[in-house]
Parts: structure tokens; C-alpha cells; sequence
């Protein structure tokens, strides 16, 4: 299970990446954003393993086995930045630095599993706009190592629910992003423009909230944008968008939702989230389930 500190702490897109107006992302542009994840990734597991080694992991209660899974994630995340570097050449864009305050191996495992739910539901979103089937093909692949790592994570390695339920939630650009940059500090100045937005972080007073509760959502407009009168928040789960009104800051937990679901602040439920209807980034909200549970 997620800390809540990581759930609720899931926040804006940095504006040192994000382009001000994104216009539809071509093939080069979803590589770009695809690598920005991957150097991100890469940088996580370099430095969790280089600071928890196998007696600690031991000590923290995982299986003397646990440590050498987290390696082998870890290498996958740099071969998928070197293949992906090496496809955009001379212009692909550089690592940033990072901040991931990583405490012990518990948080580091927890945090992996945000990483890999983020990073799985990124390129499942951006694949629609893939016109390249070549390309399409190369990002399927990575996608689906990165859904098999979440998996074990979440089931082998924190003992909760291998999936989700029969379908992952895709995630757009702008909304993968404004969940993994709150790791990034900065960027070299260099590195090419993302099509994505930056949105005001989305905080939730219950990371684990159960169905038909009251939480508390909050956010603050971004600069030039006018508080929106009517406000809901859209759950993302699967490939289902359930809305639930938000007023005065606080909405009702919808019913049926299931394992990891996103959640982002919007002005309308006409269309998916997007750029346009999007009030804030993302956050994450938990929802653990037994085995012994039906229709998931």
C-alpha cells in the first residue's frame, strides 16, 4: 500500500519541462516524453539500490529474494533508456536531477509501485498518438515490462492485489506528468519542450478512501485561471471515468472502484480528462482488495 505521503504528495507538472500551450504530440514527441519517465526511473532504482543494500531490505521484513527482483527492475529501466536514446539520436533528451527522499526499503518498494502504475498508464495513454506502427510496437513492448513489474510489486513484493481489474487506466501526458515531476528538481536547459501542461498540485485528505465517504480534495488555480463555479472530480479506473460532484472542497467516494485509481479535478464531465477540462494535476487514490473479491 502507498504511504500518504506519496498519494497525496503527487503534484504539478514542472513548467521547466512542460510546454505553455501543447499541441498534439508527434512520434518524436512521445519518445521524448517516454525517455523524460525512463531517465526518471533509471535514476530511482540507481539510487534505492545503492542506498539499501540486501541486509536491509532483510531488516525491513522482505524475503532475502525481494532485493534481487528490484535489480533486475532496475536494469530493465536502463535498457529502456539506452534503446530509447538511442532511436532519438544526438536529440534526445538528457536526465534531470532528481529528489525521490527515500527513508528505508518499505518507502522505496511503495514508491516503485507509484513509479510503475504511473509509467504504465503513461504509455498506454500516449499511444494514441503513435502513427508509426514500428514505434507503436517498441512502446507496446516497454508498456507491457512495465505492467509486469507493478504486478509483482504490488502482489510478490508488498502483498497486496496483483492488477487493478480486467483493464488498466490510461493516463494523457499532462496527467502522467504532473504525477512523476514532483521528483524532478531541475533540467538541463537544453532538453527539448514536452507536450504536456502544467496543472497546481491536487492533494486528497484520504489516500485510502473508502466508497461512499466524504474526503476532502484541494488545489489552488493556476495563475490567470478563474476558479471554475461547477467542479467534480473524475476517477480513472480502468477504462471507466466515474465523476463524483466537489463542493466546497469535498466530494463522495464513488462505489466500485478498485486498486490503484487516479483522480484529477475538472470543469466538466462531457469529455475525459484532457488539457482543456483538467483543473489540476493528478493524485492517487488506493483502494485494496482480498482475493476473495468478485467483479474486479
Amino acid at each position: 500500500m502507498f504511504p500518504k505521503a506519496i498519494l497525496v504528495a503527487f503534484a504539478a507538472a514542472s513548467v521547466v519541462l512542460a510546454a505553455p500551450t501543447p499541441a498534439a504530440p508527434t512520434d518524436t514527441d512521445v519518445l521524448q516524453f517516454a525517455l523524460t519517465l525512463e531517465h526518471l526511473e533509471n535514476a530511482f532504482y540507481a539510487e534505492g539500490l545503492s542506498k539499501f543494500d540486501a541486509k536491509a531490505f532483510t531488516d525491513a521484513g522482505f524475503a532475502d529474494w525481494v532485493r534481487g527482483r528490484f535489480v533486475q527492475i532496475g536494469a530493465h529501466e536502463a535498457e529502456h533508456v539506452k534503446f530509447l536514446s538511442g532511436a532519438l539520436g544526438d536529440a534526445a533528451t538528457k536526465p534531470c536531477e532528481y529528489n525521490f527522499s527515500l527513508t528505508n526499503p518499505g518507502a522505496f518498494a511503495e514508491l516503485a509501485m507509484a513509479l510503475e502504475s504511473v509509467g504504465n498508464s503513461a504509455y498506454l495513454g500516449a499511444a494514441q498518438f503513435v502513427s508509426d506502427k514500428g514505434v507503436l510496437t517498441d512502446a507496446a513492448s516497454i508498456l507491457s515490462v512495465e505492467a509486469h513489474h507493478a504486478a509483482w510489486i504490488s502482489s510478490a513484493g508488498l502483498k497486496e492485489q496483483p492488477w487493478n481489474g480486467a483493464f488498466d487506466a490510461p493516463l494523457n501526458p499532462s496527467g502522467a506528468f504532473s504525477l512523476a515531476s514532483q521528483f524532478i528538481k531541475s533540467c538541463p536547459s537544453t532538453n527539448p519542450a514536452l507536450p504536456v501542461k502544467a496543472f497546481p498540485t491536487l492533494t486528497l485528505s484520504d489516500a485510502t478512501p473508502k466508497s461512499g465517504k466524504s474526503v476532502k480534495f484541494a488545489f489552488t488555480p493556476a495563475a490567470g485561471q478563474q476558479a471554475s463555479t461547477t467542479q467534480y472530480i473524475a476517477w480513472l479506473s480502468g477504462l471507466d471515468v466515474v465523476y463524483s460532484d466537489l463542493k466546497n472542497g469535498k466530494t463522495t467516494v464513488p462505489d466500485n472502484l478498485r486498486g490503484t485509481v487516479f483522480a484529477v479535478a475538472v470543469s466538466s464531465k462531457d469529455a475525459a480528462p484532457n488539457d482543456d477540462n483538467m483543473l489540476s494535476g493528478f493524485a492517487i487514490a488506493e483502494f485494496p482488495f482480498p482475493s476473495s473479491a468478485v467483479d474486479v
